[in-house]
């Protein structure tokens, strides 16, 4: 933790991080009005400074980092730590129709191991240094329960979910974050993409109430929810 220099207010926020057993931590950047990205697309960056290096230590501290194919496609992210000490964390991207470009930053060659998790109906190819693993679909998509599963196997059992909206909240809506970070910078898109997506309610008794902190970063606010205990 020192090797990060994180400030001593925001020991609480990391600490539930600082376990032996499998975790699995969300993490989201968003407008006052739950945008993340403009009508067309522009996201970056929505987060200040502060928010972006709060990103970066949260990747430090994970074995892996998990976004979805549609945000490499649109961001084209390098996922590693540029603005913080440690190892950067393997980098693992949800393909399940092999649509990722081969020339993302994600796949590259670079010393990070790199793995796409897909599926049969995905018939691309990759090169030697990056792992494939296939799973089946269910109601659509790739079950989170058992990707978290098959990645803790390989000794993954630390990940950052970074995105986009439709891979978190396919976690979320599965039960599958023990935690969700979200940043909320002082601005308004007015609209644009929302940050999370999920199936409605009727009811606000059924609506997600988790227990929640909230940590001033800069000109950023962190909402640290948490959805499991223990």
């Amino acid at each position: 933790m020192d090797k990060l220099k994180i400030p001593v207010k925001l020991n609480c926020l990391f600490a539930p991080l600082q376990t032996d057993t499998a975790f699995v931590i969300g993490q989201l950047g968003q407008s006052l009005d739950g945008r993340i990205a403009t009508e067309t697309g522009h996201s970056k960056y929505i987060s200040g400074k502060d928010g972006l290096l709060h990103l970066h230590r949260l990747r430090s501290l994970c074995d892996a980092v998990v976004v979805g194919v549609g945000t490499v496609i649109a961001d084209d992210p390098q996922l590693n730590l540029r603005l913080c000490g440690g190892k950067n964390p393997v980098r693992i991207i949800i393909d399940p129709k092999g649509r990722v470009p081969l020339n993302a930053q994600a796949l590259r060659d670079d010393g990070t191991k790199c793995i796409v998790v897909t599926t049969a109906y995905s018939k691309i190819r990759f090169d030697n240094h990056i792992e494939r693993i296939d799973f089946s679909v269910e109601n659509g998509s790739i079950c989170p329960h058992k990707m978290i599963e098959t990645l803790a196997n390989k000794g993954f059992g630390k990940l950052l979910i970074e995105g986009g909206a439709y891979t978190i909240s396919q976690f979320l809506s599965a039960g599958a974050l023990d935690r969700l970070h979200i940043t909320v910078s002082p601005l308004i898109i007015g609209s644009g993409k929302l940050g999370i997506n999920l199936a409605p309610v009727n009811f606000l008794n059924e609506a997600l109430r988790p227990e929640t902190d909230f940590y001033k970063v800069g000109k950023d606010i962190i909402f640290d929810c948490a959805f499991k205990q223990g």
